[in-house]
């Protein structure tokens, strides 16, 4: 090896560690095969600096220096086989020795965390380095990511055979805390700011090296640069290392008070507790601070911690608690003149408002907030207000309104970078296009909230989005998918123990198993769904399960419990105004009032639903109640006036480009062709009826649809076409257990049967037709069975055949007979 010259810009960090480079040196000089060394260097400029070194006093010697730098992969987890790619294309006669940089971006400098992983492999495959690796290998680390590869890699660590501690140059610490103590923190996450706190631990490295005691004088300093760094990472949405960092100073400080900062310290670690949910620590940790306020006389703080302790009691949905908190904040500020704080106490009053349903009220919270916000030029903070104002105009229906308030909050966050901020906003975004059933645009907008969420590791808020994407996948039928998402939100809700949040999600995991027919697994977790509502005291929400407890009810033909249910969600919606969404339970009403053949019940009902969606130009869901106006004018007989609803359905659906339930309602129109015999008419709408079940991949509805179709031939004398859309219809029933349905196919199997002369096959349709009916003690339906049976036995006599209805009937022979005797004079 030959010195060579020093350069001007290395020379003060190379003479405050000359021994330190010659022990370098001979260890490089001396080191063969897999031989480990580590490097202390703190600073990134002394890195390049001792790099250029190294290279000047190996240039002429017979040693190679690659210099690998994994500064660029913060995710990097197989080192040895990251190293084999960089060096398998060297070919060189002279000895390897690799100086590695950068592997702190992937071991961290924090003191607590989790295990990193490319430690954990570092640890496990340390033998297969001296087969795979055999040269020297020297590891270029900052103080606190060389004591974490002692703890986290103990085994690897005990194969170094050489540690070498490089001193940063006083001016270089010097400028560091120029650069990171004294410049401001950034208020929005970013990049910079992340370099600052980078900064703020390499000043810490210094002043606080591991295994050595702090000097007196850098105590101060030391307590708050922890305070800085703490504060920068709640900035950087990472609240549990803001935590760590803000308790670690806590105790620092005891060695040198400062009843300011204390105060301060507390006051940050309650907003990390806040904003990890543990909102009894937070409260204590924001008590302790108003204490420490009180005691020695800093009423500055005081205000913003009762806005803060407002802010709890509203996560805890204690509102009436956070109201007298946000009042007495605001009192305060208003005895100080200070207009300008009092926009955000406004702000959280409008979020009180808006939990209590109170939205008139809290859009006039909202716009004072606004107007002060605007007043004092700060547009920043507008932002929160315009999302918060889109909030009331979204609950009010008013969604080009929401949008544009929305869209206003999203420009003023990209106007100042603010990504994570960004992410709430597209999902609201989200949510108008989803009730405005622009279901792709939906998506769309979730995703982008969901990515920003995953970017900045915010596990808690990809809940909410996850059960969005649900919905969405929900309504376009994709049940499975949606059941994944929900599942997921789920996962993350009892992870964070928000059991009050869970509610919602169970709600949807109920609708998914409802659609598909899994009918006890949803009221098993609409049950969930209530009992949490309930537990939480949240009375206007139990309306929306009990109302889904009723359709499940309905779906299994216990009409008078889904009646209940649905009264019960109409008194709750009756008792908290909420007349829109009264609509949707008073069309259910008149389901189940159909159902038991109220018919004139089921119209009233109905009418009340459709007054109502008019009245709130919903003119989408006046579809549904059109529809079923025109089931009940088809089941009293008026077959123009159904056919008339009927239309108004299939106008509005057409409209709205919802073909998949144009279906349904070509299906009815094809029922009145059918009753008025304009068969050839009746069977064009059944046909477009089947082509969109078939486009959807709605195979349970197809049934009902052959079924028809089968009525269709049947009247048209073509038999063979007919038994074949009833076949196809009783397979799907089959397929789907549903039961009951199959009787009406059998008894139509049968007649068909009868007409082809086929006698034995009919008597078998017509008994599977009668058990099932029996079964579910359908009495409407068993009045048309014993009136065909009494016809066909009449015409067919069978004391077999007649002993076989006894026994589905659970009766006798003589019974039967006197019962088709009274079915033939009814």
């Amino acid at each position: 090896m030959q010195n060579q010259t020093v350069r001007p810009d290395q020379a003060d960090f190379l003479a405050q560690n000359q021994p330190e480079l010659a022990e370098l040196l001979t260890f490089i000089d001396f080191a063969a095969g897999l031989t480990i060394g580590f490097i202390e260097v703190n600073q990134e400029r002394d890195k390049m600096l001792l790099v250029e070194a190294l290279r000047e006093q190996l240039a002429d010697s017979d040693i190679r220096l690659e210099v690998v730098n994994f500064s660029q992969q913060p995710d990097l987890r197989h080192l040895r086989a990251a190293l084999m790619t960089r060096l398998q294309a060297i070919a060189t006669d002279r000895k390897l020795v690799v100086l590695i940089l950068g592997l702190e971006a992937a071991i961290g400098t924090d003191g607590l965390g989790a295990y990193p992983l490319i430690l954990q492999d570092l640890n496990f495959v340390r033998n297969t380095y001296r087969e795979t690796v055999p040269h020297p290998l020297l590891f270029v680390l900052p103080d606190y990511a060389i004591t974490r590869v002692s703890q986290y890699a103990p085994d690897f660590w005990a194969w170094q055979s050489g540690l070498f501690r490089f001193k940063s140059s006083a001016q270089a610490v010097e400028q560091l805390r120029t650069e990171a103590f004294e410049r401001p923190l950034p208020y929005i996450a970013s990049d910079d700011n992340q370099a600052q706190i980078e900064q703020l631990k390499q000043l810490l490295m210094e002043l606080n090296p591991t295994g050595k005691t702090i000097a007196p004088q850098d105590v101060p300093l030391c307590s708050e640069i922890y305070y800085k760094i703490g504060s920068a990472y709640l900035t950087q949405k990472r609240p549990q290392r803001a935590k760590d960092y803000l308790q670690e100073g806590l105790k620092l400080l005891h060695q040198h008070p400062n009843s300011v900062l204390e105060q301060d310290f507390h006051y940050k670690l309650g907003y990390a507790y806040e904003d990890l949910r543990q909102f009894d620590a937070a409260i204590a940790a924001y008590n302790t601070a108003l204490a420490i306020a009180e005691a020695h006389h800093h009423p500055e703080p005081v205000p913003g911690l009762l806005h803060d302790l407002g802010n709890i009691a509203l996560e805890q949905r204690q509102f009436n608690q956070a109201k007298a908190y946000y009042e007495q904040s605001l009192a305060l500020k208003e005895a100080r003149n200070d207009r300008y704080s009092q926009a955000s106490t406004y702000h959280q009053l409008g979020n009180v408002a808006e939990a209590l349903r109170e939205y008139e009220q809290a859009r006039s919270h909202y716009q004072q907030a606004l107007d002060i916000k605007i007043e004092f030029n700060d547009r920043y903070s507008q932002a929160s207000t315009y999302h918060q104002l889109g909030r009331v105009a979204e609950e009010l229906r008013e969604y080009e309104q929401a949008r544009s308030h929305y869209q206003q909050a999203l420009d003023i966050c990209n106007e100042f970078n603010d990504r994570y901020s960004q992410a709430r906003t597209y999902h609201q975004l989200g949510n108008v296009a989803e009730a405005l059933r622009e279901y792709e645009q939906a998506r769309s907008h979730y995703q982008q909230a969901l990515d920003i969420c995953n970017e900045f590791n915010d596990r808690y808020s990809q809940a909410v989005t996850y059960h969005q994407l649900g919905n969405v996948a929900e309504a376009l039928r994709e049940y499975e998918q949606a059941r994944s998402h929900y599942q997921q939100a789920l996962a993350i809700k009892i992870e964070f123990n928000d059991r009050y949040s869970q509610a919602v999600t169970y709600h949807q995991l109920g609708i998914v198993a409802q659609a598909l027919r899994e009918y006890e697994q949803a009221r098993s977790h609409y049950q969930q769904a209530l009992d949490i509502c309930i537990e939480f005291n949240d009375r206007y929400s139990q309306a929306v399960t009990y109302h889904q407890l009723g359709r499940v009810a309905e779906e299994l033909r216990e009409y008078e419990q889904a009646r209940s249910h649905y009264q019960q969600a109409l008194d709750i919606k009756i008792e908290f105004n909420d007349r829109y969404s009264q609509a949707v339970t008073y069309h259910q009403l008149g389901r189940v009032a159909e159902e038991l053949r109220e018919y004139e019940q089921a119209r009233s009902h109905y009418q009340q639903a459709l007054d109502i969606k008019i009245e709130f130009n919903d003119r989408y869901s006046q579809a549904r109640t059109y529809h079923q106006l025109g089931n009940v004018a088809e089941e009293l007989r008026e077959y123009e006036q159904a056919r008339s609803h009927y239309q108004q359905a299939l106008d509005i659906y057409i409209e709205f480009n919802d073909r998949y339930e144009q279906a349904g309602t070509y299906h009815q129109l094809g029922n009145v062709a059918e009753e008025l015999r304009e068969y050839e008419q009746a069977r064009s709408h059944y046909q477009q009826a089947l082509d969109i079940k078939i486009e959807f991949n709605d195979r349970y509805s197809q049934a009902s649809t052959h079924h028809q179709l089968g009525m269709v031939a049947q009247e048209l004398r073509e038999y063979e076409q007919a038994r074949s859309h009833y076949q196809q219809a009783l397979d799907i029933c089959i397929e789907f257990n549903d039961r009951y349905s199959q009787a009406s196919t059998y008894f139509q199997l049968g007649k068909v049967a009868e007409a082809l002369d086929d006698i034995s096959a009919a008597r078998s349709f017509y008994l599977q037709d009668l058990q099932i009916t029996a079964e579910f003690n359908n009495e409407h339906g068993l009045g048309i069975s014993l009136r065909n049976l009494s016809h066909f036995c009449r015409e067919f006599p069978d004391d077999t055949f007649l002993a076989d209805v006894a026994q589905c009937l659970n009766t006798t022979p003589a019974d039967v007979q006197q019962r088709l005797a009274n079915a033939a004079s009814s």
